[in-house]
């Protein structure tokens, strides 16, 4: 074949490959179910909490090789004394077995001893477990690699799945501009919607449950919202009236804005309708939100009649019902005459996410990291003096801006109490970012690691602050707070709070009457906790029990007794310790202290009772007088 016509030849070759591969341009769609999806999302969060487990058993054998390398280096330096003890012994007693050498000095010649043997051989067996040490801790390190690798590649996955279940709201506008066209012909309104960062993304599942309470909050809009023509033009307002929608993100939340510029809501006609269904009672004293709030109960409506465009029947709490099935919440807010706004918050449903563990008293929590705007350690002498000022004057100042200081036990509702006695290193506290920035005192920090979200269901949709739960590397499960959250609740109630604050206080007296009382049993014989508990739990007594002094006090960070009793004699702390510390601090010193301990000399008691114990009883004590002792002492404090 001629030259010329070879190169023709792959020319034409060349061109006919080009269209082919243009053709292999559009990428290849997949059509998977969504049930398919979420197990693939279930088990890759599975993979995670494996993973997990699996770091903490090799973290807890690293522990373990730590702590055989301080007992290898003990070993040693046993051994090596051992050896000089046994040399030294050479120059001064020769075995029976060893042969005679008498034209050498001893000093010439070494004599073992079967002790020296031993000896040697012992350092030879330290020497090799130092070697499997060695090998064991190289193991160690490869696997934290391999696990380091498979958290990455993980982390991808769970991302890439997460990603494949995101569609953007857009997809839902044309849908929404058709409701407003055709409810606004049949009322001849004109309303210009307004859509605002559509292109935001937002799980499927949740865009098609958010389809039919967005269709009902918008047609409310159009038909209760906005005025008509000649309504509009008497307020002085444009006769094309407005509704817009905003979707954003806010933290781990989707925030979806539905607002308009009509009439708001009709405090007076909620007001009236709550009244004749029994909910207030006219002499009510209750703000304009708190009102506007009574439109999410059940068949709770002011229509004066039933038509297709809103209502149909169907009142608000149908649309709250459904979002609080969604993990969500709606709150609404209405000025008369400017407009209504309606907040829908729903979860951005991420499976695995950044998290810092705090612990607050016995408990631990996960807090996710954007929501935390820093961490900061203030000196434990400030916050008490921040504590002692009124609950709305706490203010922690950092960066020039005013945070509101909270015990995040407080906040939870736990018994939990900040820890101040025995500290000495300053406090960490969170600083969360809201409407009202916060400062939240936590006992101590367990540093950020990856978590996998797991819903808690429908049954926990109602608990404000939590947003789901994890499973850690130790098999307990952990709750995850919503911060942002709970601290708009506290927000939103505030007002309230300030009212009910002597009626919380006479609950919490009426509370204590109801309740057991609480004696805390403090003795280092198991003999003597059981059988004390047994008889105080017999009489309707709540008991908690120390071994010794040192776990008496840690006991007392959390909880605070109705009466203590107590013994002397205990290991790491005695009895007159903890007397001593419980009449120093400002919390426990009211605390009445029953001492009952085989020591009843005068010296003794003596001691007792210028610490300032109120009774003091011998072992064995007699069950009458000891439950006699008790009710006088919590007699005194009651009528204190």
């Amino acid at each position: 074949m001629p030259k010329t016509d070879k190169v023709l030849t792959q020319l034409d070759q060349e061109a006919a490959n080009k269209p082919q591969q243009g053709r292999r341009g559009p990428q290849e769609m997949v059509k998977v179910s969504a049930e398919l999806l979420d197990n693939l999302v279930n088990l890759a969060g599975e993979t995670s909490i494996s993973r997990g487990r699996l770091e903490q058993q090799v973290t807890d054998f690293s522990y373990s090789l730590e702590e055989m390398d301080s007992t290898l280096e003990r070993l040693r330096d046993q051994l090596r004394r051992l050896d000089i003890e046994t040399e030294a012994q050479v120059l001064f007693r020769q075995e029976r077995q060893t042969p005679s050498y008498e034209d050498f000095d001893p000093l010439e010649m070494d004599r073992y001893s079967q002790m020296q043997q031993l000896a040697r051989s012992l350092v030879e067996s330290a020497s090799d477990l130092l070697d499997i040490r060695e090998s064991l801790t190289n193991k160690t390190r490869d696997a934290e690699t391999l696990l380091l690798q498979q958290s990455r590649v993980n982390t991808e996955l769970q991302e890439g799945l997460m990603q494949t279940r995101m569609v953007p709201f857009q997809r839902l506008v044309p849908r929404l501009r058709r409701i407003v066209r055709q409810v606004g012909q049949e009322l001849d309104k004109q309303v210009e919607f307004k859509v605002f960062n559509a292109d935001g993304e937002m799980d499927r599942t949740i865009l098609e449950r958010l389809i039919s309470p967005l269709e009902h909050m918008l047609r409310n809009a159009m038909d209760h919202g906005i005025e008509d023509k000649t309504t509009r033009a008497k307020t002085n307002k444009p006769a094309q009236g407005t509704v817009e929608l905003s979707i954003s993100r806010d933290g781990g939340d989707v925030l979806v804005i539905l607002k308009d510029d009509g009439q708001g809501i009709n405090i007076d006609a909620v007001r009236n309708k709550a009244i004749e269904r029994g909910l207030i009672t006219e002499d009510s004293k209750l703000t304009d939100v708190e009102i506007t709030q009574f439109i999410l109960h059940a068949g709770f409506s002011t229509a004066e009649k039933v038509t297709q465009i809103s209502g149909r029947g169907v009142g608000m709490d149908v649309v709250n019902s459904e979002i609080k099935q969604m993990g969500g919440t709606l709150f609404i807010n209405s000025i008369a005459g400017e407009g209504t706004e309606f907040q829908v918050r729903l979860p951005f449903t991420v499976s695995v996410n950044r998290a810092l563990m705090v612990r607050v008293g016995d408990d631990l929590y996960a807090v996710p990291l954007d929501s935390i705007q820093g961490i900061v350690r203030v000196p434990i002498h400030q916050l008490e003096s921040l504590y002692q000022q009124p609950v709305m004057d706490r203010t922690f100042e950092y960066a020039n801006e005013n945070h509101r200081l909270e015990y995040l036990g407080s906040m939870l509702g736990t018994e939990a109490q900040p820890k101040f006695a025995g500290q000495r290193m300053p406090a960490p506290v969170l600083l969360i970012k809201g409407d009202t920035p916060y400062a939240l005192q936590v006992d101590s920090l367990l540093g950020s690691r990856e978590i996998v979200v797991k819903t808690l269901g429908t049954q926990f949709s109602s608990v404000m602050g939590v947003s789901g739960g994890t499973i850690l590397g130790d098999g307990s499960v952990v709750i995850i707070l919503d911060l942002p959250a709970m601290i708009r609740s506290q927000s939103n109630l505030e007002y309230q709070h300030a009212k009910a604050l002597d009626a919380i206080e006479a609950e919490k007296r009426h509370e204590l009457e109801q309740r057991p009382n609480r004696i805390l049993v403090v003795d280092d014989s198991v003999t003597v906790r059981k059988v004390t508990t047994r008889l105080l739990e017999r009489n309707g007594f709540e008991v908690f029990t120390a071994k010794d002094g040192v776990d008496a006090i840690a006991t007392l960070q959390d909880h605070v007794p109705d009466l203590m009793l107590l013994d002397i004699e205990m290991p790491r702390m005695d009895g007159f310790e903890v007397a001593s510390v419980v009449r120093h601090d400002s919390r426990l010193k009211h605390v009445p202290i029953i001492m009952i301990t085989s020591r009843t000399g005068d010296k003794h008691r003596n001691r007792a009772f210028s610490i300032g114990v109120n009774e003091y009883l011998g072992k064995p004590f007699q069950e009458d007088k000891l439950l006699a002792t008790i009710d006088s002492l919590l007699t005194e404090v009651v009528e204190q």
